[in-house]
């Protein structure tokens, strides 16, 4: 007899993610789970105007926060101009290696936070507290590189989420936490806010380290309506090149995608896949 999957209800869109850089990005992250690379276009670059449409859309629908991500955002060339556009509507994240961040882009940035009556926060992705733990993960070099931007940003005013996943030993622990948050204030933010991610076993993860269990599934389990409205994809979706997919995670499944509009991916999800696994017993959430 075959298990069936639960389902996830949307309760309600109130955020909404772009993948604005596709799958493009200037690093090769061993842990990625979409495999973003240099030379990764599963997903391609989102412009301005393709992103406009759905903005309009989801102003109609009540989006209440915007998010974006690839792929590294700052590859893009109308990133400013996106989050600006986006800005105009609500709170913006936006989820980057930090390496590409230069101080009139941060200036930049500064000054679009200071007009707008809405929050911008910048998610900057490390792994460790120290090159040697950072490296083997994201690349030679990229310690200091990411810090370059970790302080570009800080000297402007601005204070980026630092995120680390559990790649990073120690992370976490109240003492991994700990040690993460005393080295962050060396590098100049007075207050940092760390956020420590799962990791989720697909993409470049599963050759790192290893792929999902079978066990490691949702299918046959039945979720109470609490459960269910607690996980991301039931106030979220996630528009790429393609179209809109489920939620952040899943864009590399063709099933996960959804529709060629927001009104039409307005329905609940069957959590068929293992990352489904992740999000409901670890809490995963991708939101800052």
């Amino acid at each position: 007899m075959s298990l069936s999957a639960p389902t996830s209800p949307l309760v309600a869109l109130d955020t909404l993610w772009f993948q604005v850089a596709g799958t493009l990005c200037n690093l090769k992250c061993t842990h990625c789970f979409i495999s973003s690379s240099p030379t990764n276009h599963s997903h391609e670059m989102m412009s301005l105007a393709d992103v406009r449409p759905y903005l309009e859309e989801a102003e109609a629908l009540g989006v209440k926060e915007y998010y974006f991500t690839g792929g590294e955002p700052f590859l893009n060339r109308e990133i400013v101009e996106i989050i600006e556009a986006a800005l105009a509507l609500g709170p913006v994240s936006v989820l980057t290696n930090g390496v590409l961040i230069r101080p009139e882009t941060a200036a930049r940035l500064r000054a679009l936070a200071d007009d707008s009556p809405y929050s911008l926060d910048l998610r900057i992705s490390i792994d460790g507290a120290d090159a040697a733990t950072n490296d083997p993960i994201r690349g030679e070099g990229t310690f200091e590189r990411i810090l370059a931007g970790i302080r570009i940003l800080a000297a402007a005013g601005l204070n980026p989420v630092v995120t680390v996943t559990e790649a990073c030993e120690g992370a976490l622990s109240a003492e991994g936490r700990a040690r993460l948050l005393a080295f962050l204030r060396k590098t100049g933010l007075e207050q940092p806010r760390l956020k420590v991610m799962p990791l989720l076993r697909l993409g470049a993860e599963t050759r790192r380290s290893r792929a999902y269990a079978e066990w490691e599934s949702l299918m046959g389990r039945t979720l109470t309506p609490e459960e269910a409205e607690a996980l991301q994809c039931s106030s979220c979706r996630m528009v790429t090149s393609k179209g809109v997919y489920v939620c952040p995670i899943l864009i590399d499944f063709p099933g996960a995608r959804m529709a060629s509009t927001l009104a039409e991916a307005l329905r609940p999800f069957a959590l068929s896949y293992p990352a489904c696994f992740t999000c409901h017993e670890q809490g995963l959430s991708c939101r800052t």
